[in-house]
């Protein structure tokens, strides 16, 4: 495989992100100094205990949570997962409907899927002609064998945002027993996300999306809701997640989370001006259609650290590639489809021709203005490249 070069410029952060120097830190004292099982009962063990709950507390601290309702596993996938069979195991005996968007990242929509052929019925609601969810549409899709409803909030291929807090609000003051899921992978140290404000009962996060470590993840779960585990084993993690826990990784989390948490407004306002920039040029350029909804990307509908376009007549693979041949990075949407069709930007009534044309960039604080201009130059000369090579 050929090494990346020297001056490659990556703007795929929706798919992972590079771990920042204090996290590696972070994660090679406890893998050397503080390597201990936290279940041991001896001091080593002791101290490894010691920094997972430290870590605890400051995901806690981020949304206003009590420590104890903070579950840590491997990564969204697996938070996702627990979450939503956990639920149905536990209050899906006899109610047998889940409600969902048509958006949901593969993580949700294909555990859903699998509920489905085990005789669960599922309502995927989709995005009106505007490409916006009505909370009410939501509301009207529950029936009495509702019992579960699933939404992200920042969708990763467009970035916009759904209104999680609202349906979940409605949600819970009509049918409180309904169990409330949110995947705030996306949104999670980008918005605010306060479980107060959400009321979500299940929530997931994942740590390399925020210059953590591949492996660490967390669950929200309230107070007072039950989850079955889907995995059995020892009594780690109030035995929902059996298996000795990464501390490592965990550790890492922790000070992915607090180095996040000092600069959340100043990288949000970044976040604003680099997408605002991304938007002024690629406007210049023929052939781009925008396919997030950015008529103002500081509006609470959207998520400013996301930007999908298509170049028209370009299929997605091949501009890619193109791109790739200048040393710079992106994506053509969710990493975990590997290249295939994008079902969410169908469900946003975006055309298959365009929608073969896909490009997501993704920014984080490190993102330069001179790596955009770099990017639509490529793309300029790739348009024009590979138009006349057709």
């Amino acid at each position: 495989m050929e090494e990346l070069q020297s001056g490659f410029i990556y703007l795929d952060h929706a798919a992972t992100t590079k771990p920042s120097d204090s996290v590696i830190q972070a994660v090679a004292s406890c893998m050397t100094e503080c390597y201990g099982n936290p279940s041991s009962l001896h001091g080593l063990g002791l101290q490894a205990q010691l920094r997972m709950e430290h870590t605890r507390k400051i995901i806690a601290n981020s949304m206003g949570i009590a420590p104890e309702t903070i579950l840590f596993t491997s990564g969204a996938t697996e938070s996702n997962n627990l979450a939503i069979r956990g639920a149905s195991c536990t209050y899906g005996r006899r109610k047998k409907h889940i409600i969902t968007s048509a958006v949901e990242h593969a993580s949700v929509r294909n555990t859903i899927r699998a509920l489905e052929e085990q005789g669960y019925t599922v309502t995927r609601i989709v995005p009106d002609e505007n490409g916006q969810f009505r909370a009410q549409d939501f509301i009207d899709a529950v029936t009495d064998q509702t019992f579960l409803i699933s939404i992200m909030l920042v969708e990763n291929e467009t970035g916009r945002i759904l209104p999680v807090g609202e349906v979940f609000r409605k949600i819970k003051k009509k049918y409180p027993d309904i169990i409330t899921h949110c995947d705030a992978v996306q949104a999670y140290m980008k918005i605010p996300v306060k479980i107060s404000t959400l009321q979500a009962d299940l929530l997931s996060i994942s740590a390399h999306k925020i210059h953590g470590i591949k492996g660490a993840g967390a669950l929200y779960i309230r107070k007072g809701v039950r989850l079955t585990p889907i995995m059995t084993g020892g009594s780690q993690e109030k035995s929902l997640r059996p298996g000795t826990e990464s501390v490592p990784l965990i550790a890492g989390f922790g000070q992915a989370v607090t180095e996040m948490q000092n600069s959340i407004e100043t990288r949000f306002q970044k976040a604003i001006a680099n997408k605002n920039y991304l938007l002024n040029l690629l406007a210049e350029l023929p052939d781009i259609i925008i396919n997030s909804d950015d008529a103002d990307p500081e509006s609470s509908k959207n998520s400013p650290y996301i930007l999908n376009f298509s170049v028209k007549q370009i299929r997605s693979e091949i501009m890619l590639h193109y791109l790739e041949s200048r040393h710079i990075y992106v994506s053509s949407g969710s990493a975990c489809s590997k290249g295939a069709k994008s079902g969410v930007l169908s469900a946003y009534r975006i055309p298959d021709q365009l929608a073969d044309c896909a490009i997501r960039v993704s920014f984080s604080e490190q993102t330069t203005e001179q790596e955009l201009l770099a990017l639509v130059q490529a793309i300029r000369d790739g348009h024009a490249n590979l138009i006349h090579k057709k």
